[in-house]
């Protein structure tokens, strides 16, 4: 029961992310640019802090499957929650994306995850810096002391608003395999789609091994 219940909780936190952030790329692009650049990247980071002070005492708030991924690998989550977690994360965005779609049509693909033409592979690597530097910081400000929890989500949802207004023209600063995917399906746009689902998860990975090694051993003073 406990699971059903984390498992709902990240369906709609990641069908709020889809919906307020992809929605910011795609009311842009109805209103003319009224939503700018900084704009989007600020609803990203302002919808993540929001959601992780509302649904981090029930599911932890991951709302993204790199972060699912790397969580399992740093032996801080139960393997048997990973695919739930996952299929959660991945129908919220979906169905966040297809209402998007329902209601105001297909504008700016939906607020996909595109590389800029011309840099695929630089993109690809952007991606696996951009969640590596991501999952580094969750990792330590999640698993500190209770008073450096306090403000786990002013630092993450701060971290993906500064990433997301770098990179987001670039390579669209998705850090998030579900956020790519909801877009990509219901546009119909699977350009550079292989980054989004692999660059994240490679990036979210590798920041586990790093974390670790700064970890002091129980023995130290």
């Amino acid at each position: 029961m406990r699971l059903s219940r984390q498992c709902a909780a990240e369906a709609i936190g990641t069908f709020i992310l889809v919906f307020a952030g992809t929605g910011a790329v795609v009311f842009g692009n109805i209103s003319g640019g009224l939503v700018t650049p900084l704009g989007i990247g600020l609803v990203f980071g302002l919808v993540v802090m929001t959601l992780i002070y509302t649904l981090g005492d029930i599911s932890g708030a991951h709302i993204n499957p790199a972060v699912t991924l790397a969580f399992w690998a740093s032996g801080q989550f139960k393997g048997k929650k990973v695919t739930p977690y996952i299929l959660a994360q991945c129908s919220g965005a979906l169905l966040a994306s297809l209402l998007l779609r329902v209601l105001f049509g297909n504008h700016a693909e939906m607020g996909a995850t595109i590389p800029k033409e011309g840099l695929l592979y630089q993109c690809f690597i952007l991606e696996i810096i951009l969640t590596f530097i991501l999952m580094f910081v969750i990792l330590n400000v999640a698993t500190e002391s209770k008073e450096k929890g306090i403000v786990v989500g002013i630092v993450v949802g701060g971290v993906i608003a500064m990433e997301a207004i770098l990179a987001g023209p670039i390579s669209g600063a998705s850090m998030n395999p579900a956020r790519s995917l909801g877009p990509a399906v219901v546009s119909m746009n699977f350009t550079g789609f292989w980054i989004y689902l692999f660059a994240p998860t490679l990036g979210a990975l590798l920041a586990v091994p790093a974390w670790r090694s700064l970890r002091p051993a129980k023995r130290d003073p």
